[in-house]
């Protein structure tokens, strides 16, 4: 097994994996054109020449990064596959020196061993106001929020909807 960055012929593959574990909600549903859009932050797994797993990091800013869309193929979980894809994300996010890597998760056994510790959502303004608010478990979410690093002590957060100004001409 080996990591190696997505491209764009992988977003079907990687679409195939997501959406087999967003229907009992373990991860959240990702279109496929979302995930064209984004392949630069994605990570898979191969075996023998088969895409078996996938991961992405999401750029917030050097205070955050989230590790997203956490997968393998049932058939080769217990191998070590998704320890490979996290600390490939690690890897990337040093490269670009993040100081804190975020992700919620339902298995948070398995990330305390890589590192992470349990964090409060409110902590983590950016992640929150980019997805949860708008998902359906906003209200009744059993995630845990599980950060790497040094929370950060500010939030980049989307500017206000300016208003437009007419000219005279």
């Amino acid at each position: 097994m080996r990591t190696r960055d997505a491209i764009l012929p992988d977003a079907e593959r990687i679409h195939e994996l997501i959406s087999a574990y967003s229907g009992d909600g373990t991860l959240l549903p990702r279109t496929f054109a979302e995930i064209c859009e984004n392949v630069r932050d994605f990570v898979v797994l191969e075996h023998r020449g088969s895409i078996i797993g996938c991961g992405a990091l999401h750029l917030y800013g050097q205070h955050l990064a989230e590790i997203r869309s956490i997968t393998v193929d049932p058939v080769y979980q217990k191998s070590g596959g998704g320890k490979r894809v996290v600390e490939a994300l690690l890897e990337e996010s040093e490269k670009h020196s993040v100081s804190c890597i975020c992700l919620f998760t339902r298995k948070p056994e398995f990330f305390a061993h890589l590192g992470f510790s349990l964090a409060q959502r409110e902590d983590l303004p950016d992640k929150i106001h980019k997805d949860c608010w708008v998902c359906p478990r906003l209200h009744c979410c059993d995630e845990v929020a599980m950060v790497r690093g040094e929370l950060p002590r500010f939030a980049i957060l989307p500017e206000p909807a300016s208003f437009l100004v007419k000219l005279e001409v």
